[in-house]
């Protein structure tokens, strides 16, 4: 058939087909496309150095938002949704899984795969390697390289099946088979990408003590909301996030309590707060509904000046937890939620189609006006950039916050009070807990000569730990403190691993500091961009002025 490629945006071209005669609505067509792909940002290809186990080479995709036209051709919007099925074959030695619902190996390494439910391109994933897989509870599995698959094991034996009951509990049947996870290779950007039945996560999770399964419920979340109900445009991206963030945290309520969700959901505030002096409150990213020219990514290195962005996460939760709040009690909000994923389950929709049905779920609500209480209404979230108008409230984590609060202000005091200081143990708090302090600490950094050094002596449970987000918060702190002696920790932490949360503050702090920081940033940069993300190299290099 005549075909050609005419420009569609700042990103991709699109592939125009003329057909032998038109076609009526509804008729079944068959087109077959030959393809050659590999080179696009959609296909990740890692040097044996960039994997944990520094044997074999490794490769991955990753189509959220709008990488998989380099994957392969395909209506590449979250408006469509559809099943797929693939063959592959890859070399001897090597492993190959995908988001899909079967997966079989056959004869001369090839494996074949089908996704049975209709999902939006963006959630087609491949990743082929040396992985291997343990059983960790009913329907799930860990994969990841064999230097990895024990500690995973470990992690995670037990824990995932927990999650999926509590989902399934509060909103309807898991509809995908089986939950899987696949431990990525360190210069993963994420934290997790929800693709269905394998879930792509940083090996940064595997902290040895459970404590960062909180990213595990965030992408079994998305089980429901995203994967299952989508957003039917990337500029209302809060649709999948918003709706994930309130449901993770209503799995961690159920699991480990109020007090530690709302301290987890605290940490999660003051990174939109962070988020949002970094931008400013009025940049237009800071609305839920972003208006993006087509085929532009919202959080993707895509258009290389915007990053990724804590608004539709955090702002879009607050959105949610007031819709909860104007129903005012959780079980009738936890059944709404229910009805509403049953009501557009393998659909795509709007934010109007949301709200439209949660007042007419709610007629008594409808009839009240609650859209457009002044100051509140509906269209002021979605369309007014700025600090959400209502903050849902975390008073139950004050009970873990109010000794942290406490632990950091006297630690920067002009004298230090050692007595009080070391009256507090904190070798019993969790991590959120420690994250919390850490968080303070940074606030009220730089503190007073001295004090960074006595903290880092006194907490080696902190200042060594190997948990990522405490060493993200410490290298921090290093930085904001100058504290030289402790830059290779810094340095460390970089060369360990690549997720995009973790690299990008800590080389906006080293820019943002001294000389010595400022070369620790090119130093540290040039050493590891080879084993980094292209969109985080990119990102990194506007940060140090080197584009």
């Amino acid at each position: 058939l005549p075909v050609e490629s005419r420009p569609f945006a700042s990103y991709g071209s699109a592939l125009h087909i003329a057909l032998p005669r038109p076609l009526s609505a509804g008729q079944l067509l068959t087109l077959e496309i030959d393809y050659e792909a590999g080179e696009g940002p959609g296909v990740c290809w890692l040097a044996p150095e960039q994997t944990a186990g520094k044997q074999k080479p490794y490769m991955y995709t990753q189509g959220q938002a709008v990488l998989n036209r380099s994957f392969f051709p395909g209506f590449d919007t979250p408006s469509v949704k559809c099943t797929y099925s693939a063959t592959v074959q890859v070399p001897e030695g090597f492993t190959a899984v995908m988001s899909a619902t079967s997966w079989e190996k056959q004869d001369n390494n090839t494996f074949v795969f089908k996704m049975s439910q209709p999902i939006p391109s963006y959630l087609i994933a491949l990743a082929v390697g040396d992985i291997v897989s343990a059983e960790v509870g009913p329907r799930s599995r860990v994969w990841a390289e064999p230097c990895l698959i024990e500690a995973a094991k470990k992690e995670y034996d037990g824990v995932i099946e927990e999650f999926l009951a509590v989902g399934e509990k509060l909103f309807g049947p898991y509809v995908w088979g089986r939950y899987d996870i696949l431990f990525m290779p360190p210069s993963f950007p994420f934290g997790g990408m929800e693709n269905p039945c394998l879930t792509f996560v940083t090996p940064c999770l595997l902290a040895g003590d459970r404590s960062l399964v909180d990213v595990i419920i965030h992408e079994i979340s998305h089980s429901w909301f995203g994967n299952l109900v989508t957003n039917a445009t990337w500029g209302e991206f809060w649709l999948n996030e918003g709706f994930t963030m309130y449901a993770q945290r209503r799995i961690s309520t159920e699991v480990y309590g109020s007090a530690y969700t709302c301290l987890e959901a605290a940490t999660g505030r003051a990174l939109l707060r962070q988020h949002m002096d970094n931008t400013g409150e009025d940049h237009p990213l800071n609305k839920l509904r972003v208006i993006i020219e087509p085929g532009f990514s919202l959080f993707l290195g895509v258009n290389p000046d915007d990053t990724y962005n804590e608004t539709p996460y955090e702002k879009g939760y607050c959105f949610v937890s007031y819709l909860a709040h104007l129903v005012g009690d959780q079980s009738k909000f936890d059944a709404f939620l229910q009805a509403y994923v049953n009501r557009f389950k393998f659909q795509s929709i709007t934010a109007d189609d949301a709200l439209g049905f949660f007042l007419e779920y709610f007629p008594e609500l409808k009839e009240k006006g609650v859209d457009s209480i002044p100051g509140f209404e509906f269209d002021r979230w979605l369309n007014t950039p700025g600090w959400p108008p209502f903050l849902p409230d975390l008073s139950p984590g004050e009970q873990l916050m109010k000794p942290a609060d406490e632990l950091a202000e006297l630690w920067a005091a002009d004298s230090l009070n050692m007595e009080a200081i070391e009256a507090m143990d904190i070798t019993v708090w969790r991590t959120y807990q420690l994250v919390y302090f850490l968080d303070q600490v940074l606030q009220k950094s730089p503190l007073p000569e001295g004090n960074v050094e006595r903290l880092s002596k006194m907490y080696p449970k902190i200042s060594k730990a190997q948990n990522a987000e405490l060493r993200l918060r410490w290298c921090q702190i290093v930085l904001k403190n100058n504290l030289e002696a402790e830059y290779s920790k810094v340095k460390d932490f970089l060369h360990s691993q690549g997720k995009q949360k973790y690299t990008l503050p800590l080389y906006r702090a080293m820019w943002a500091g001294s000389e010595s920081a400022r070369a620790l940033a090119m130093e540290t940069f040039s050493a590891t961009a080879p084993q980094l993300h292209v969109n985080v190299q990119n990102y990194v290099k506007k940060i140090l002025g080197l584009e």
